[in-house]
């Protein structure tokens, strides 16, 4: 990953009673949840919002629900807590990876969120990092995804309007398709190897770090569009990058511009959305610099997704591709390059029967411009990173769930074979991701 906006994972070794704990706890019977606090407000089960009741992918209902800003139905308690348990296996572990083979408390988070009156909702999430590197061995707390609406619905015989603001810290987490960055990976897996440029920067690498303001509005259920600017997250914004040290904080300059139209459609039980996104940012390479030449990242993405939702079933596929363009002043960066492009195409097919069992299927592809400097990991200097990643998981009440992930790479740093010019090979990074996740 880019070194100016990600910050190394140092890992150890911890304990899982706690979490043992609250899943005993969640095993015992109850109204059906995904996110406790909503389904408590809307008195509905969590197949109502989710796909097969798989968060976070939402139905159609649940993506109402979201762009009337979190409002449907009566207030209620707005909090929620969630927690992930896991144990990875790399097939040829790194020296540095510590936690491989280990059962581990990985994450967990606090929700607040729900209705606040009746055109004001909210949905925000704070998050404890057991490996994060910012703080050695110790874990950190810290900001996670935040958004806050105002919205309000306009509707006559032949017109179905809703129009929205939105206060949130991640460009494209205030979208409703699983389709977007912020939402096309299921699991907070953070595992280990990932390859150096696992996706767009603009897109999807400020989250946590920039505060944005978004107007949106949906048309007769058929017309989408978004348009909104973020800035660094300080100042009376700090909040929203709470846990996230200044010096490793990413810094625009000025407001990055966002963009999202789509276009959706519902027919029986099916629904379909084709969409377009695009994003420019501009970071000052030097976080405690705030001054001189800036890197610009160009972002353009196109994505879809499809979903057949009628009982027993859900089948469900998604796709993205995203564009970014790093242009005038990467050399700053330590870069040999004036410009470089970076590539990131997503594909993800799911089966879901009776809310209960599922399987699903990813592909990822990612490619760059060869840059010595960017990426000098890599014999042959590119991100170039091919994989699939296939998912068994159990749903055995709806507020938990247990998944077993393969992630499988054909190609990993620019080649399938000594990758790094020492004799790593791409399949040595295959890794066996088990993970226990239960919310309450």
């Amino acid at each position: 990953m880019k070194t100016f906006i990600y910050n190394s994972l140092r890992m150890r070794k911890v304990g899982v009673l706690a979490l043992l704990a609250l899943c005993v706890n969640l095993l015992t019977p109850q109204v059906a949840q995904a996110l406790p606090a909503f389904a408590r407000q809307t008195g509905q089960n969590c197949v109502a919002c989710h796909a097969g009741g798989q968060f976070p992918e939402l139905t159609p209902y649940g993506r109402l629900f979201k762009l009337t800003g979190y409002t449907i139905g009566s207030r209620d308690i707005p909090v929620s807590v969630m927690a992930l348990a896991s144990a990875a296996k790399t097939k040829t572990p790194t020296p540095d990876d510590t936690k491989d083979g280990n059962l581990i408390f990985q994450t967990g988070s606090v929700f607040l969120a729900g209705k606040i009156t009746d055109n004001i909702g909210l949905f925000s999430q704070f998050t404890y990092n057991n490996y994060s590197g910012d703080s050695g061995i110790q874990g950190t707390w810290g900001s996670d995804n935040f958004d806050m609406r105002f919205a309000d619905r306009f509707i006559s015989p032949t017109s179905d309007l809703i129009v929205g603001v939105a206060l949130n810290n991640n460009p494209t987490v205030s979208d409703v398709w699983n389709s977007a960055p912020a939402w096309i990976i299921y699991a907070p897996t953070q595992f280990g190897v990932t390859g150096p440029d696992t996706g767009p920067t603009a897109l999807g690498g400020l989250g946590g770090q920039v505060a944005g303001l978004n107007a949106y509005l949906l048309w007769n259920n058929l017309v989408y569009a978004e348009v909104g600017a973020y800035k660094t997250a300080n100042g009376v914004f700090s909040f929203l990058s709470q846990g996230t040290p200044d010096s490793g904080q990413t810094k625009l300059s000025g407001a990055a511009p966002y963009v999202r139209l789509a276009l959706t459609h519902e027919w029986g039980a099916h629904n379909l959305m084709v969409g377009v996104m695009g994003m420019n940012a501009n970071l000052f390479p030097d976080p405690t610099l705030q001054s001189g030449p800036t890197t610009q990242f160009r972002d353009r993405g196109i994505d879809a997704q499809y979903q057949y939702l009628l009982d027993p079933q859900t089948i469900s596929a998604q796709f993205s591709y995203v564009r970014e363009t790093i242009n005038n002043g990467v050399a700053s960066l330590g870069a040999v390059n004036d410009s470089n492009t970076l590539n990131s195409l997503r594909l993800k097919g799911t089966y879901i029967y009776q809310a209960k069992y599922g399987a699903s299927l990813s592909y990822f592809h990612n490619t760059g411009t060869a840059d010595a400097n960017l990426y000098g990991g890599s014999a042959n200097f590119t991100p170039n990173t091919v994989g699939v990643t296939p998912e068994l998981f159990w749903t055995p009440v709806q507020n938990i769930r247990v998944g077993l992930q393969y992630y499988a790479y054909s190609k990993f740093d620019g080649a399938s074979t000594n990758y790094d010019g020492a004799g790593r090979n791409a399949k040595d990074n295959n890794t066996a991701f088990l993970y226990v996740w239960g919310a309450y």
